[in-house]
């Protein structure tokens, strides 16, 4: 199984925002949407091996002592073995975020919402702590190792920011490697399509038949 994590710093994970707004009002719910996309969708169907978590931290209110406390959170889960409904256009996608996001939800239980999508108040550090094979997406980590990684991995992504000091804590304590793909700063959805080009076999395995010697 192939999994995605990705943080979406400005999403209400109240799910209270319009589907005609998803770049400002829905906090850039956009670049998310697109991250669902690029790792789902090949040209005539769906990835069934793949998983993606839209975790959406919240705002940060104070506590009693003045300490910064986490509220609010939730964690969309997208099962490539179980999704239906799933259209390439962002504003279907967002609907059916909305949707799950407006469940009620029972403490930590994660509830079903539309096939294939679940939602819940999962946190990060769990995540982190239970999905396996954590890899740490950056831009100034190490390049992809040459023996590749395990099919079995979980990659982290963040969106138009940069993961907040307690996030990077978290995946520092698990020993999540940061690994980059390539000099080129890239889009969090671009991000999601270069690991598949490379987790599929990428050009090592099936170089293009009309290039045969790029050496100079």
């Amino acid at each position: 199984m192939r999994r995605f994590v990705i943080v979406g710093h400005n999403v209400d994970p109240e799910g209270e925002f319009a589907l005609n707004d998803l770049c400002g009002g829905a906090g850039r719910l956009d670049i998310l949407l697109r991250c669902v996309s690029s790792a789902f969708f090949l040209s005539h169907g769906l990835r069934r091996d793949v998983e993606v978590f839209l975790h959406l931290p919240g705002q940060r209110a104070p506590s009693a002592t003045g300490t910064p406390e986490r509220g609010g959170h939730k964690t969309v889960r997208f099962c490539g073995r179980e999704l239906r409904y799933l259209n390439p256009d962002e504003r279907s996608t967002a609907a059916l975020v909305r949707t799950a996001l407006l469940k009620k939800l029972d403490g930590d239980k994660e509830l079903p919402s539309t096939p294939g999508i679940y939602v819940s108040r999962t946190d990060l550090d769990v995540l982190v702590n239970t999905l396996p094979g954590p890899v740490w997406l950056a831009e100034d980590g190490e390049i992809w190792p040459a023996g590749g990684l395990s099919p079995d991995s979980t990659f982290y992504l963040s969106d138009h920011h940069d993961f907040e000091p307690r996030e990077r804590d978290i995946l520092g304590l698990v020993g999540a490697p940061r690994i980059s793909l390539g000099p080129a700063s890239l889009h969090s959805n671009q991000c999601i399509t270069v690991v598949h080009y490379l987790m599929d076999g990428g050009w090592a395995q099936r170089p293009p038949k009309n290039i045969q010697n790029m050496s100079p």
